[in-house]
Order: C-alpha cells, then structure tokens, then sequence
C-alpha cells in the first residue's frame, strides 16, 4: 500500500467550519484509509492506501464535503514529494520559521504570481504545485497578498518536515 500526506484546507479558520483531528481521522477510517495518523489541528493526515493521490484527494474532499456542508480542497503527496519540496526550499538559507509553502492540487499557471502585494519585503516563488513565501518580518505580522494563495493550503517548514518524517516512519513500518 502506498504512504500519502493529505494537506486539508481551511480546518481551523474561524467562520470556515471547524474540525477535530480526532473526526478528521475517523472519516479518513471511514473511507477505508489504513494506518490513519494526524499531526497538529490544521488538516494533516498520514496514512496508507491503494489508490493514487488524485483519487485519494476526491474521496476525502467528498466525506469532508458531507460532514463539513462544503467540500473544503485536499491536497496529497507523497512522503517523497514533501522530501522534494523540503529539499528544494529556495530560502533554505534563511530563519525557518518564516518559510511557509502553500500547496495546490494542479499544476500552477506561468502567471501564479501575478497581482503580489509584498510592503514587508516578503518573497514567493513558484514551483510546480507550490508556492514558497519568505516572511521576513514573520507569518503572524505581514500584509503580504497574492490572489493565488486562496486556493492552495499553507504549511510550514516545520510542518512538512515533521509530515515527510511521519510518512518515512509509516513506510518503513511495510
């Protein structure tokens, strides 16, 4: 069975439809998923299943769009793709904790950047299916805007390394 990392949107924004991790992991169960793990309350899950990402990524969108009233987006990788994009952080040398990577389920356009807002010096740049943000001054004080980011789903370096590791571990368990 394959390991993927499901990237859920919008859990924990207030006005968004709130979710337990505790209920995120049960209607991952409830799909069929195996091996189900959560990591922190903002939509991450790890677990083992057959089908690819793509499929994996409609069946929860679906079971969460039932239980939450609307469909909230979910992104999935691999544990190797997370490895991927950790490896190819292109502000890798700066203060971690001021990196955030937004996760998008297709391919993003030659224009994803168009129509950036960045007053506090702020960076992104476009990779295949994310967007990597550079926060000098930090996540929590910027008035950074970028159109596109709305429809991805933002985690932090931190996040996605703890995610690639969780994924390793799960793998290795095969």
């Amino acid at each position: 069975m394959r390991v993927h990392v499901a990237l859920v949107c919008a859990l924990e924004i207030p006005g968004e439809g709130k979710l337990s991790m505790r209920e995120l992991r049960m209607i991952g169960s409830d799909i069929g998923l195996r091996d189900v793990a959560s990591y922190i309350q903002s939509g991450n899950l790890v677990f083992r299943d057959e089908s690819d990402s793509a499929e994996v990524a409609a069946m929860l969108d679906i079971a969460l769009g039932i239980r939450m009233g609307r469909a909230p987006g979910v992104m999935v990788r691999s544990p190797a793709e997370l490895r991927a994009v950790i490896a190819d952080n292109p502000f890798a040398g700066m203060d971690q904790s001021r990196v955030s990577v937004s996760f998008f389920s297709r391919r993003l356009p030659a224009d994803a950047l168009n129509g950036i807002m960045a007053p506090g010096g702020e960076e992104a740049i476009a990779a295949e299916r994310e967007i990597y943000v550079h926060y000098p001054l930090g996540s929590d004080r910027h008035r950074f805007s970028l159109p596109v980011l709305e429809r991805g789903t933002p985690r932090s370096i931190e996040t996605i390394i703890r995610l690639a590791d969780l994924g390793r571990k799960l793998e290795a368990k095969s």
